[in-house]
């Protein structure tokens, strides 16, 4: 997909569900791919030049950030308010990936109870090989949000 289209179908994602946009998402420009709502939510990263490390790979960091930079919106739409908190976040890195590939997420639900938020995810590269596994727990800090836009998703 065109970066200009790409783009295009990002903020047009971002805009259907009134997702706030934190300024680390600039940074690490995210692709929207798809959503299936109660399931994943996967969104395509550049591995650009500025990601490196000293080895010349994606740096470890960067790829947690662009998980979390899908966990975050994911249970945004899922907690339906606005009102959470990452309380952990673990990475497994399987194999490193280079400058010009792209980072493809993916993230799952795992469980939703009415305090916490249980998810997972993997990270691939174009040729479909594993880069990482994460996983992370979510608190949910205000459920009497009933004016938040993804209370009106179900």
């Amino acid at each position: 997909m065109s970066g200009s289209k790409a783009n295009d179908k990002t903020q047009e994602f971002v805009g259907e569900f009134s997702l706030p946009s934190p300024r680390c998402s600039s940074f690490i420009k995210g692709e929207f791919i798809e959503y299936i709502p109660g399931k994943s939510l996967t969104l395509a990263f550049p591995v650009l030049e500025d990601y490196l490390n000293p080895a010349q790979t994606m740096q470890g960091g960067i790829i947690t950030a662009a998980f979390d930079n899908v966990f975050g919106p994911f249970c945004f739409l899922e907690s339906k308010t606005g009102s959470t908190a990452a309380i952990d976040i673990n990475t497994t890195y399987h194999r490193p990936i280079m400058a010009g590939d792209v980072l493809t997420v993916t993230v799952h639900l795992i469980a939703k109870g009415r305090t916490f938020i249980h998810m997972s995810g993997e990270a691939y590269d174009s040729r479909n090989k594993l880069i990482a596994t994460c996983t992370t727990k979510y608190m949910v800090l205000d459920r009497s949000n009933s004016s938040h836009p993804a209370t009106q998703l179900s």
